[in-house]
Order: C-alpha cells, then sequence, then structure tokens
C-alpha cells in the first residue's frame, strides 16, 4: 500500500534531502526509522532534493509498506515523531492512491530566501546578512525576466546531472516582512530592514535558487542593470550569473 507522508525539517545538521553515502540527511533518517517500526526496509521519495541547510515546510514524500488502517498509521505518525532527531516533524502519514508519486504529481514548488539589512543577533541562521543598499524595485523589475518557461542553466550547479534544464517560472518577486521577533518583542527595525524572495516554479535546478538570488542582488546594489537577467536567461553561462 502507498503512504503520503507530509513533514517539515531544518536542515541544519543535514547535508540535504538525498541520501549521501558519508553523511547525514533527512531521508536516510526517516527510512531508517520507518524501517525499524514497521519491520520491513522502507525505502521513500521525496517530492525533490534540498541542498544542505536548506529549510522546508510541509514537503510531501511517500513509500509502500504493508497495509495500515488510518488509526496505525497515526500511530506511526507519533513514534516517528519520537525517534526522528528534534530538526524532523512528521505532520502526516495517511494512504495514497496506488499510483500517486511524490515528485512527478507535484504541481508546484516554492522557495523563500530571507535577506536582513542591519545585524539582528536573532535571525542569522535563517536569513542572508546583506549590508549594501538595495533598490527593490530594479530588483523586481528584473524578476518578471525569470516568468515562464525557459532553459534556466545559467543559474544550475555544474554537473547538476539534470536531464533538462527547462523550468517554468510562475512566481518570482521580492516584497519587505517583520519577523515575529520584531513585530512580538520590539526589536529596533525600520521598513526594508528585513526581505523575502519567493520563487514558485514546476521545479527547480540544483542551486539554482542561491544562483538566482546572488543575481538579483548584484542587481539591487546597482553593479548590473536589470535588463542582465534577460541577457543572462537567453544566453549566460553559470560563470555569468551572480555569486
Amino acid at each position: 500500500m502507498r503512504f503520503i507522508i507530509r513533514l517539515s525539517y531544518n536542515g541544519a545538521g543535514f547535508h540535504g534531502w538525498q541520501i549521501q553515502p558519508h553523511d547525514p540527511t533527512v531521508q536516510e533518517h526517516i527510512e531508517k526509522a520507518l524501517s525499524m517500526l514497521l519491520k520491513t526496509e522502507i525505502t521513500i521519495t521525496g517530492a525533490g532534493r534540498t541542498d544542505t541547510d536548506v529549510n522546508a515546510v510541509n514537503y510531501v514524500a511517500h513509500f509502500d509498506a504493508p497495509v495500515m488502517t488510518a488509526a496505525e498509521a497515526e500511530k506511526v505518525r507519533c513514534k516517528l515523531n519520537a525517534i526522528l532527531p528534534a530538526g524532523i516533524a512528521v505532520h502526516e502519514v495517511s494512504g495514497a492512491d496506488d499510483d500517486f508519486h511524490s515528485r512527478f504529481d507535484a504541481s508546484e514548488r516554492e522557495y523563500r530566501y530571507f535577506l536582513h539589512r542591519k545585524k539582528d543577533p536573532f535571525i542569522g541562521n535563517h536569513s542572508y546578512f546583506c549590508t549594501y543598499p538595495l533598490d527593490v524595485e530594479v530588483m523586481n523589475r528584473a524578476c518578471r525576466y525569470l516568468l515562464g518557461e525557459h532553459d534556466f542553466s545559467c543559474f544550475e550547479k555544474t554537473g547538476g546531472g539534470n536531464k533538462t534544464s527547462i523550468c517554468n517560472v510562475k512566481h518570482a518577486a521580492w516584497e519587505p516582512y517583520i519577523p515575529d521577533h520584531v513585530r512580538l518583542m520590539g526589536f529596533p527595525a525600520e521598513d526594508g530592514d528585513y526581505l523575502v524572495f519567493t520563487i514558485r516554479a514546476d521545479r527547480f535546478l540544483r542551486n539554482m535558487v542561491r544562483a538566482v538570488t546572488g543575481t538579483l542582488i548584484e542587481i539591487g546594489r546597482g553593479r548590473k542593470p536589470a535588463s542582465w537577467m534577460e541577457e543572462l536567461v537567453r544566453t549566460g553561462t553559470r560563470s555569468d550569473a551572480g555569486q
């Protein structure tokens, strides 16, 4: 029987989602825990790979196992949360159609990249500290060139091994936000001190979001015009794009 597992994880301490030969990963921890609980070898398939230190919220995966009732699946969820490291939380284990596939049935994936522009001792592990002035309007103008179906090999890590570098980006934009510690505890902040970049697509390439973000920061700093993004998407290579 096929089961869906929905979870969130803090990427710190894990070398991404996918199993690695010598490094701890989220997939490895879950497979070992499930195999122990169900007393059979379990292989789990995730919606996609995430890089080292990347966090995930409501990540979807699937696995095949002997038939369980809804109550038994809920017990498995509770036991998983007791066994797994503190950085992994399982929200749901439930039955699925036999042909469900967490990767191929996903219609969209979304990344958010957080950035702060003033020193903040409470957010460093989850946000990039950028001390340069940024023109958010110009950055969002550049984001428009990302929209639609394009070959994004200019943002793909060399040797990524993807069969295709074509992705369909459906949303890309920067906007200010207010972190909880600013809103709830009154940490001193001004408008624009905290920014979040949201990008949504049918799929992403390895390291693509980091490279896109770095490129947009270069544009926001005034080192390149917004039209540079169009040139990169059309004819650029990874060495042409931002860090």
